[in-house]
């Protein structure tokens, strides 16, 4: 995968270290002789199919959970509403806090390494979820499958990256992309069906069989020789984990707690407090937490501000679409999930087609592209949608088109950003993409909370302003996915 900025190898610029860091992991790393020579295609093929399979998982598990709220307050009556919404937000919040630095991590100990050690812990964490015989256990075994899938991400995409030769890693990025466009839409539905016929259980259980599998099978790729860098500043790792699970925990905290309240105006600010003096610490520091010469290329820049915007609009549309089915149309959770998983498919094939048929210097105008479609479906339902139920005439298309935007957009994001890299520094790449995508989804979340609060739960036209927001993220994440072009040229 080649763009202007980066030579046919498939390596990346070169990013000057700056005063007091390490040199790029380009020039400390040595060639790994384990590593076949440029690739061999049934290893890549390999790596692409457990990479994505672990990615599936731990994608899945941000929404799967969802759907599975009525039987969790059947068997466990004395747990408050509240309460139980940590089974969601203690996944979410560890996961968004510690995916910035686990990519440099895999960098360093190794992709392999930490992508087995992460996935046993994530199938561990499931198995644990499944037994859990009240709500704090629940809630502790969630938090660490946070902690696997936090390590899992972006070592997966490593993994890929490092086994495909440079001519096959954008349509690589595009079959992983489709998976997780799958696995994020699919939750839903695949969620209500375990519930419906073996319990919330077997949520969690279904992990097990498919975490051992992947484990398995991941044990006959080549690993990677360490990078020779350190890890990644202790203190500063925890300063920045705690910022980042501190904003995220707000804004998801923020409709139960009260915007205007203490708790969450400390989440929040303190949160992004943490955040910057873990940046300012990272930016004299030897081995940091972030590493800032990453965003001296402007084009991984660009892309993660539009990350960051997509992913805002993108969680506010999957959440509030399930909400609208269930609330206005008034449809089970079952049928409200099958109803979207339309869209789930179209999504994999706009990710495949933006990795097998989109040039690499075209990346942006795919992510610009795909944000368009995504918004113009938004506005769609904004303007088409009402209390009257249309799923054939209206839904059903619009729905289709929307998932279309979100995998082509998705893919070309990732694409755009791992071609800016080093192969050495796709895991941090990666992490840091990621993190911008989850914490642009609890932004969106926080908007869509805000709306919601103003309008009767059973009224559509909280609803219907929610997806006008989303249009306009979209439409702003098509804006800045301009800069990639030009940052690049």
């Amino acid at each position: 995968m080649t763009t202007a900025s980066s030579p046919p190898s498939g390596a990346g610029p070169k990013d000057s270290a700056g005063p007091g860091h390490e040199p790029p992991p380009d020039e400390v790393r040595a060639p790994d002789p384990q590593r076949p020579a440029g690739g061999a295609p049934a290893t890549a093929g390999l790596a692409l199919f457990v990479a994505s399979g672990a990615t599936f998982l731990a994608v899945l598990d941000t929404t799967v959970v969802n759907i599975a709220f009525s039987d969790l307050r059947v068997d466990f009556p004395d747990a408050s509403l509240s309460q139980l919404t940590w089974v969601v937000t203690a996944y979410t919040v560890v996961f968004a806090a510690l995916l910035a630095v686990s990519g440099r991590v895999a960098d360093v100990i190794g992709r392999k390494r930490l992508f087995l050690w992460s996935t046993v812990l994530f199938t561990l964490a499931s198995v644990l979820s499944g037994l859990a015989a009240g709500v704090p256990m629940l809630v502790g075994a969630r938090a660490l499958q946070g902690v696997g899938a936090a390590g899992m991400i972006p070592s997966a995409l490593g993994l890929v990256l490092q086994h495909t030769p440079a001519a096959r890693r954008q349509v690589a990025v595009g079959v992983w992309g489709a998976v997780g466009s799958m696995a994020a839409a699919v939750g839903p539905s695949l969620g209500g069906l375990l519930v419906d016929v073996w319990g919330w259980r077997s949520v969690f259980l279904i992990n097990l069989p498919i975490g051992l599998g992947i484990v398995v099978i991941a044990t006959r790729l080549a690993g990677d020789a360490p990078s020779g860098r350190r890890l990644p500043d202790p203190l500063g790792t925890l300063v920045l984990a705690l910022g980042i699970g501190g904003v995220v925990f707000g804004v998801t905290q923020g409709t139960d707690w009260g915007w205007g309240g203490a708790r969450v105006l400390a989440l929040i600010i303190g949160g992004a407090v943490l955040v910057v003096l873990a940046l300012l610490r990272s930016r004299g520091h030897a081995a940091p937490a972030v590493e800032w010469d990453l965003w001296r290329n402007r084009s991984f820049a660009a892309t993660n501000v539009t990350s960051l915007l997509f992913g805002a609009a993108m969680y506010s549309y999957l959440l509030s679409t399930l909400l609208f089915l269930n609330a206005v149309w008034g449809y089970s959770e079952l049928k409200a999930g099958l109803a979207v998983t339309p869209g789930a498919f179209s999504a994999a094939v706009g990710a495949l087609v933006v990795g097998r048929r989109v040039g690499p210097r075209a990346q942006w105008a795919a992510a610009a592209g795909g944000s368009v479609l995504f918004g113009a479906s938004c506005a769609a339902m904004y303007l088409l949608l009402g209390t009257e139920r249309q799923y054939a005439a209206l839904w059903l298309p619009i729905g289709i088109v929307a998932g279309v935007g979100i995998g082509a957009a998705l893919t070309a994001i990732s694409n755009a950003g791992t071609a800016s890299l080093a192969p050495q520094r796709f895991a941090s790449g990666t992490g840091l993409l990621m993190t911008t995508r989850q914490v642009g989804g609890a932004l969106g979340i926080a908007a869509l909370a805000a709306i919601l609060e103003r309008h009767n739960v059973l009224d559509d036209q909280g609803y219907l302003q929610v997806f006008l927001a989303c249009a306009i993220g979209s439409v702003a994440a098509a804006v800045a996915a301009g800069a990639i072009r030009s940052r690049q040229g």
